[in-house]
Parts: C-alpha cells; sequence; structure tokens
C-alpha cells in the first residue's frame, strides 16, 4: 500500500488540477459583483440521508483556496447525516468561499454516496470475519478521495493502484504463457528489481486455484466469479496456506453469501463506480 505521505501528496493534486480545471484565470462571476474585502459565512446543507464523507477534505480545499477561510464543524466525518443537518460553517472572504465551493460540493457529494453504500455492504457482513475491499474501479483523477470515502465508510482499500502491488489476473496469466508461469516471472522480476511486493493471483475455476496452491510465495488468491458452493470448496482447498477475496456478482443480494462461504474479503467495483451522489449544499446565512 502507499504511503501517508504519497497518499497526501495525490490529495494536493487533486485540489491543484481541480481549481486549475474550475478557476483558470479567475472566478469572474465573482469578481465581477463581489466586493475584493467583502466577508460572508456559509453552511453546508444535508438534503439526503446517509454517511457523511469529505468533511476534512473540504477543510484542505479551504485552506488551498484562502487560508483564511475558517471552518466550524458541527458533523465528522462517518457520521450518519440526515435531510436538513448543518454538517459545517466555513467564513471569511465571500469570493474565496465562491471559489471552492463547487470543489467542495462535487467532492463531498460523491465521497458521500460512496461511504454510505461502504457502510451499507459492511453492515450487510456484520458478524462474518468477512471485509469489504474496493478496487481500481475509480473515477480517472480522483481515486484518493474514493478510496478514503471507502475507509470513511468501514471499508479497507485494496492496492491503490499498478505499482504498490501484484495482481496476476486472467489476460496476465494468459499473456505469460499460463498462472505458474505468470508466479515464477513475477517472483524473479520482483527480486531483480529488489522490490518487495504482495502478490495475488486471479482463478476462474477449482483447476487453477489447485494451480496457484502449487506455487509458494502468493499473498491471496481472487476466487472471481466463483458461485456459492465453488466458493466454498476453494476456500476448503486454500485452508490457510494464503489469503482469499471473492469478486463478481458481488451485489446487496449476494454479498452476505459469498461471506458466508469463509473468504477473508470481498471486493467490488460498484463501491466506486456505481453511485449516486448525496445532495448536499452550499448556503450563504
Amino acid at each position: 500500500m502507499i504511503s501517508e505521505t504519497q497518499f497526501q501528496n495525490e490529495l494536493q493534486l487533486i485540489i491543484q488540477n481541480a481549481i486549475r480545471e474550475d478557476v483558470g484565470d479567475g472566478d469572474h462571476s465573482s469578481l465581477a459583483c463581489i466586493p475584493a474585502d467583502a466577508q460572508g459565512k456559509a453552511k453546508l446543507l444535508v438534503k439526503d440521508n446517509g454517511i457523511i464523507a469529505g468533511v476534512e477534505f473540504a477543510k484542505m480545499v479551504f485552506n488551498y483556496v484562502d487560508a483564511n477561510l475558517k471552518v466550524e464543524t458541527f458533523i465528522n466525518d462517518g457520521l450518519s447525516v440526515q435531510y436538513g443537518d448543518v454538517v459545517f460553517h466555513v467564513s471569511g472572504s465571500s469570493q474565496s468561499i465562491l471559489k471552492a465551493e463547487r470543489l467542495v460540493l462535487n467532492s463531498m457529494q460523491r465521497m458521500s454516496a460512496i461511504a454510505t453504500k461502504t457502510k451499507k455492504y459492511v453492515d450487510l457482513l456484520a458478524g462474518t470475519n468477512t471485509k469489504v475491499l474496493d478496487t481500481r474501479k475509480t473515477t480517472p483523477g480522483f481515486r484518493a478521495c474514493e478510496k478514503w470515502a471507502v475507509k470513511i465508510g468501514g471499508g479497507e482499500n485494496h492496492r491503490f493502484a499498478l505499482y504498490d502491488m501484484v495482481m496476476l489476473k486472467d489476460n496476465h496469466n494468459d499473456f505469460a504463457g499460463g498462472i505458474t508461469k505468470a508466479i515464477n516471472k513475477t517472483k524473479e522480476y520482483l527480486k531483480a528489481n529488489n522490490k518487495d511486493l504482495k502478490i495475488i493471483v486471479e482463478a476462474r475455476n477449482l483447476d487453477e486455484i489447485k494451480e496457484i496452491l502449487e506455487s509458494e510465495g502468493v499473498f491471496r488468491i481472487l476466487i472471481d466469479n466463483f458461485n456459492f458452493e465453488d466458493t466454498k470448496k476453494a476456500v476448503a482447498l486454500i485452508g490457510t496456506k494464503c489469503l482469499t477475496e471473492s469478486s463478481g456478482n458481488i451485489n446487496e443480494n449476494t454479498i452476505r453469501n459469498y461471506a458466508e462461504c469463509g473468504v477473508n474479503y470481498i471486493s467490488s467495483g460498484a463501491l466506486t463506480h456505481s453511485v449516486y451522489n448525496m445532495d448536499l449544499s452550499l448556503k450563504a446565512i
């Protein structure tokens, strides 16, 4: 996994690029009609129900736009909210508040939707030993925030990107000439390049599970698109030799059944690619 420093750098890059994209050479709407010395105050108003996420990110955005903006927080990340709740007040330069408004709302609306969906999945697994993972199926350029939202919702992060973990999926295995060759080549590559990365290998059927188990050094087996019965058989075959992860056909109706098969993790791209933004507004007060 990436370091905290790398993660914070990713967040700063998101903010820098988003402000560049949105503001360009100036917020001419505000510059045209709001005096430069005007002071104002606004509230973050919730118009939906769910889990709030992105409060701390919003503070980073406000600070980037104008370090003199002040945020008074009433509801922290990860807490339940309902229609009518006020999450925070922001006060200071009216021009600065307006410049930051859209990035704060876009980010918090999506992050809150992801946190809400993640929390629902986590709750569905209550009483099992299975944990929920996200995937790389994220919005380009916004991955750090979306993975942060998964954590806020009670889930765990899979690898951040292609560089912090090796994941040998079906195409890797096929292009490499088979699973065993892919694993062996990977171990040789890691040794030659002095890299200490965990190896996950995808299996499409029970025979591939058996083949993976013949190799040492596999951290986790991805049991991909298996039915419930075959997932149970796969977990029994793997035992304690390595960790297990189910993916494919994972939704609110199936997630509990897969957890009860005994897998350690369930990964779901839907946490980040199939959510509807939470309705939030930033209103002047």
